[in-house]
């Protein structure tokens, strides 16, 4: 999980694309059994690091970038998009 140091909210994000990023940008974030994020963009599946939140990821909830931290409390926020 990331916690958006800002604003505090657990795993609430939007991706950030490049300009030139010629894909389709349809973006999905998941749960796996690990508990772990798993992240879709064009059919392309990966579990995201630290650096990749900091690079590309916005805050859903305050939008803030580049302010991401692991959280280390593990759940103690709600898990925003989690079935």
């Amino acid at each position: 999980m990331f916690i958006c140091k800002n604003c505090k909210t657990a795993d609430r994000f939007e991706l950030m694309f490049a300009p030139d990023y010629m894909g389709e940008k349809r973006f999905k974030m998941e749960y796996n059994e690990k508990d772990e994020i798993e992240i879709t963009v064009d059919g392309y599946k990966f579990i995201p690091d630290l650096q990749f939140m900091n690079a590309h990821a916005v805050c859903g909830y305050c939008g803030q970038i580049y302010m991401w931290d692991y959280d280390m409390k593990g759940g103690q926020n709600e898990k925003i998009q989690k079935k």
